[in-house]
C-alpha cells in the first residue's frame, strides 16, 4: 500500500475535523477525495503530507510513518496545495530549478525537467518573469509545476484546477494521466470539478463531517446510491395516473418517474409493459446519474454549494 491510515483523527480545540479515517491506497491508483466544503479533505491531505501532525491514530505514506519519518515521506511525495508556493520576488524558472535542486536533482536535470514542465503547462511566455507579475492562473500552473518537478512516486493534488481556464484544466488533466501511465505515479486529488473526478479517478472516496461515508468506483457509486431515472411523459393526466398505477411509480406534472439500475436496458421493457396495458407515453427520457446526484443523496446537499474552493477553516490546534 502507498497509503494506509488507521483511525486517523485531527482535533482543533473542540472541533473534530477528521474523525477516525481508515484509508488504504494501493500503488499506482488514482483516487479522488470528494466532499462538501469543510468535510475534512484538506486536513486529511495535510496530515498525510506531514504538514500537520495527527491528534491520534496513525498513517503510513510510501512505507513511512508520517510523524516519525517525515523526511522520508517528503522525499517521495509531491504536494500541490491550495495556496501559492513560489516566492513573489523570484523568477518562475529559477523557482522550479531550485525546487528540483532541493530534492537532490543535478542542475542539468533540474533545468531540463523545468523546461519540460514549462512547455507542458503553457508557461513558456512567462517563465522568466518574477512571480509577483504573474496572473492567478499562471501562478497556479507554476505551483503545479513545482509539485511535479521531481516526478514523485506519490502526488497529492488539493483542488489543482481551481483558477485555471478550461484549456489549462484539460492540459493539467492530460499531464496527470500521462504521468501516471508513464511512471506508475500514485495520485490522490481533491476537486470540486465533478467531471474531473468522474473521468480521471478509478476510485472516489466521499468524506463528510470528517468521516468516510462512501468508497467505490464512480460507476458503482452512481448505480448504488442513485441509479438511472426513466421519465415517461403523458399528454393526458388520466393516462399518466393509469401508467403510474401499472408501474407502481409516482406521478407528477403528467410524468411518471422510475429508478432503474440500467435505464437504457430497462426502457424497452417498461414500454412493452405499458403497451400491453393499452398505454403509450408521449415521450421517454433516460437520465444517467452524476456524482453531484450521489452527493445530494449521501449528504443532503450539492458539492457545488458554497462555491468552488474548499473553505475548510484554519483552526487552532488543541
Amino acid at each position: 500500500m502507498m497509503i494506509e491510515t488507521r483511525e486517523l483523527t485531527k482535533m482543533f480545540k473542540d472541533v473534530r475535523a477528521v474523525d477516525g479515517i481508515n484509508l488504504t491506497v494501493a500503488r499506482g491508483e488514482l483516487v479522488a477525495l470528494l466532499g462538501p466544503n469543510g468535510a475534512g479533505k484538506s486536513t486529511t491531505l495535510r496530515m498525510l503530507t506531514t504538514l500537520i501532525p495527527p491528534t491520534s491514530g496513525s498513517a503510513q505514506v510510501a512505507g513511512f510513518d508520517v510523524v516519525r519519518r517525515q523526511r522520508d515521506v517528503r522525499l517521495r511525495i509531491g504536494y500541490i496545495g491550495q495556496g501559492n508556493g513560489a516566492g513573489h520576488s523570484q523568477r518562475g524558472r529559477d523557482e522550479l530549478i531550485s525546487q528540483g535542486r532541493a530534492y537532490g536533482m543535478p542542475v542539468r536535470a533540474a533545468r531540463t525537467r523545468a523546461g519540460e514542465l514549462i512547455d507542458s503547462l503553457g508557461l513558456s511566455d512567462v517563465a522568466d518573469r518574477t512571480v509577483s507579475t504573474l496572473s492567478g492562473g499562471q501562478r497556479r500552473r507554476l505551483d503545479i509545476a513545482m509539485g511535479l518537478i521531481h516526478a514523485p512516486e506519490l502526488l497529492f493534488l488539493d483542488e489543482p484546477s481551481t483558477g485555471l481556464d478550461p484549456q489549462n484544466r484539460a492540459n493539467l488533466q492530460e499531464h496527470i494521466v500521462r504521468l501516471r501511465a508513464e511512471h506508475g505515479t500514485t495520485i490522490v486529488l481533491t476537486t470540486h470539478y465533478l467531471d474531473e473526478a468522474d473521468s480521471m479517478a478509478e476510485r472516489v472516496i466521499v468524506i463528510d463531517h470528517g468521516r468516510i461515508i462512501a468508497d467505490d468506483t464512480p460507476q458503482q457509486l452512481k448505480a448504488k446510491h442513485v441509479g438511472d431515472r426513466v421519465i415517461l411523459g403523458f399528454g393526458s393526466p388520466v393516462d399518466a395516473a393509469q401508467a403510474a398505477k401499472a408501474l407502481g411509480a409516482p406521478v407528477a406534472d403528467g410524468c411518471v418517474r422510475l429508478v432503474a439500475e440500467d435505464g437504457p436496458r430497462e426502457a424497452p421493457r417498461i414500454l412493452d409493459s405499458l403497451r400491453s396495458a393499452g398505454l403509450a407515453p408521449d415521450s421517454i427520457e433516460v437520465k444517467r446519474p452524476t456524482l453531484d446526484d450521489v452527493f445530494l443523496t449521501l449528504t443532503g446537499r450539492s458539492l457545488r454549494e458554497g462555491g468552488a474552493a474548499d473553505t475548510e477553516p484554519e483552526l487552532v490546534e488543541a
